[in-house]
């Protein structure tokens, strides 16, 4: 009976060493809230350096299959490549889920891209749900950095 008495304490008394920090306020929220708007103003104005800011120099952004891009710089490439030849427009940014832990924000979102060539034509919407780490970080002008990101196709139009 001592030994399991002994074993029970020794249980809670550690348990907290193994804990993650759980954080979830009003202005993290906020916070980051801001920073995603400005993710998604930077594709707009078509501003490629702004949106390689706002990610981590090790991003690594994952969209199905082969298709990865990694660190900052092929971030950058990417984005200036799309703008040259398109207009970029964010019509649709539904969060689906956020999770504080310690300095890192996991979020989720279904999104639609309206892409419209320069050189004109019709436009073409593309929609997906993402799940996007972000970590917090004093060289970002948002405070925020995106350090991974995974891409899948959206489900069918639903609410949320």
């Amino acid at each position: 009976m001592k030994i399991i008495f002994q074993l029970l304490l020794m249980l809670f008394f550690s348990a907290g060493a193994y804990a993650q920090e759980i954080t979830d306020t009003t202005s993290l929220r906020q916070s980051l809230e801001k920073a995603t708007a400005a993710i998604r103003n930077a594709f707009e104005k078509g501003d490629a350096a702004l949106v390689a800011q706002l990610h981590s120099k090790d991003v690594i952004k994952y969209f199905g299959g082969n298709n990865v891009i990694v660190g900052r710089d092929a971030v950058e490439k990417g984005a200036k490549d799309w703008f040259q030849n398109s207009k970029v427009e964010f019509v649709e940014n539904a969060v689906e889920n956020t999770e504080f832990v310690g300095k890192i924000a996991i979020q989720t979102s279904i999104f639609a891209i309206k892409t419209t060539p320069k050189s004109g034509g019709g436009s073409s919407i593309g929609r997906g749900r993402s799940m996007v780490i972000y970590i917090q970080d004093k060289t970002s002008p948002t405070g925020w950095l995106t350090l991974r990101e995974f891409v899948q196709e959206a489900p069918a139009k639903m609410r949320l």
